[in-house]
């Protein structure tokens, strides 16, 4: 188990029967970016690699 599984188990734990807008997603990526700077890059590649789950062309 990695660390950040306990924080993806806590977020599952907590509101895993929510349903959430990738709108609202993308807000509080935003907001979260804005008040940790230095995560910029790991949102970034997070947001980029949820866009493109669906591209065909990505190997």
């Amino acid at each position: 188990m990695y660390f950040t599984d306990r924080g993806i188990e806590e977020l599952e734990n907590r509101r895993g029967e929510e349903e959430v807008s990738f709108a609202w997603l993308a807000e509080r990526l935003r907001t979260f970016v804005d008040l940790n700077p230095e995560f910029e890059t790991p949102v970034e590649r997070l947001a980029v690699w949820l866009a493109r789950l669906d591209d065909e062309d990505d190997d």
